[in-house]
């Protein structure tokens, strides 16, 4: 059966997004066509608004709408333990165990088998970070999966050059699973659990 050309339209740009199968795509459709005008105009604004003010922290790498993110103008956390992760959506995951450090985002994803090289991956801000001093331990929130594992052998071999302890999250996360999707008393009892590496 065909159906009105946007509507197509949105539900093929729905069905992109992760996690959303073509069935799911037209229900939101559908959904998003019942709203208020109000309503969707404030969606696609929101949308919009979105892509052009938030950016990648500078100093981090966690994404903000500020020159400089929330996390590294708190004076609260803690500077001498940072945490490397590497995508947003992880830190959001860790900070609901309570830790109180600072991060480090890689905001690259790295595939052995799609011929990433580790040396694409921005690690300057990182370096900046280890070079003040102040460290002491950098915790690697990297998934528990083969590219995770490559992953955090070249962060350690980065942080040891400035005699930092260098821990990793416990086991206890599925190995190949996404930290995003770890329940939080996992990720607490994994971040609780972390061991030098």
């Amino acid at each position: 059966m065909r159906l009105a050309r946007p509507l197509e339209t949105l539900i093929d740009e729905l069905v992109k997004l992760p996690t959303i199968g073509p069935k799911t795509a037209q229900r939101l459709a559908l959904y998003i066509l019942k709203l208020p005008e109000e309503e969707a105009k404030q969606l696609a604004n929101a949308i919009i608004e979105a892509r052009e003010t938030v950016h990648p922290c500078p100093e981090c790498g966690y994404l903000t709408d500020r020159s400089i993110c929330l996390i590294c103008t708190d004076n609260t956390r803690d500077e001498s333990t940072i945490c490397v992760a590497e995508e947003t959506s992880d830190i959001i995951a860790i900070e609901k165990t309570g830790f109180r450090g600072k991060y480090f985002v890689l905001n690259k994803s790295f595939h052995l088998m799609d011929d990433n090289k580790l040396e694409e991956i921005k690690v300057a801000p990182l370096k900046k970070f280890l070079s003040n001093g102040k460290v002491k331990e950098v915790v690697l929130a990297l998934n528990p999966d083969i590219n995770g594992d490559i992953l955090s052998r070249y962060i350690a071999s980065l942080a040891s050059d400035y005699g930092v302890v260098v821990t990793r999250l416990a086991h206890g996360l599925p190995v190949g699973g996404d930290i995003e999707f770890a329940d939080e008393l996992t990720l607490r009892r994994a971040m609780e659990g972390r061991k030098q590496f």
